[in-house]
């Protein structure tokens, strides 16, 4: 399973988005600091799901991290979050 679907994965089970994209944006980031070769180090999340309403900004960051995992975390170089209701 790449880290891709790992994401995905977790993020569906935690909060069971109406929407949710995992995008590996490594391929942009050739030549850059925390590249790897065949990607799977930066990605672009866009999750919606209604219980993410009631949380600010940085507990949503904080939830979505939570749900990764400290070890699948720690294998992404770089990972930007689009996280809302």
């Amino acid at each position: 399973m790449t880290r891709a679907e790992q994401i995905h994965q977790a993020l569906d089970t935690s909060f069971s988005p109406q929407h949710l994209e995992v995008i590996d944006e490594s391929e942009s980031h050739r030549g850059h600091a925390g590249y790897q070769e065949g990607g799977q180090s930066h990605f672009r999340v866009i999750i919606r799901a209604p219980v993410f309403g009631s949380m600010s900004r940085v507990a949503r960051h904080r939830a979505v991290h939570k749900a990764l995992g400290p070890d699948l975390v720690g294998q992404i170089h770089a990972l930007a979050l689009d996280v809302g209701t």
